[in-house]
């Protein structure tokens, strides 16, 4: 184990880069989607895991009323690919 958080502190770096960058949000609902994509997407590269496939998925099951994808590493393996 690293005895520092640098690890941590070098996954959020471009969160906040992108916070700086664009001025941030204007609402507090902005804030919590930025927070929700930012954190999905994060999770999903550390996973190895397609953003947009990830993505669709799961605008298609919340459109259709269907079970979300989940974001765990081991649900993975169990989840069917949506029909398009």
């Amino acid at each position: 184990l690293e005895p520092t958080n640098n690890f941590a502190e070098r996954l959020i770096r471009p969160c906040v880069m992108y916070r700086k960058t664009s001025f941030g949000t204007q609402s507090p609902e902005g804030s919590r989607f930025v927070e929700r994509i930012l954190t999905a997407v994060t999770t999903l590269g550390l996973q190895r895991r397609n953003v947009l496939a990830y993505l669709t998925d799961l605008l298609f099951a919340h459109r259709r009323g269907l079970p979300l994808p989940s974001l765990l590493p081991f649900a993975t393996s169990t989840q069917a690919s949506l029909p398009v």
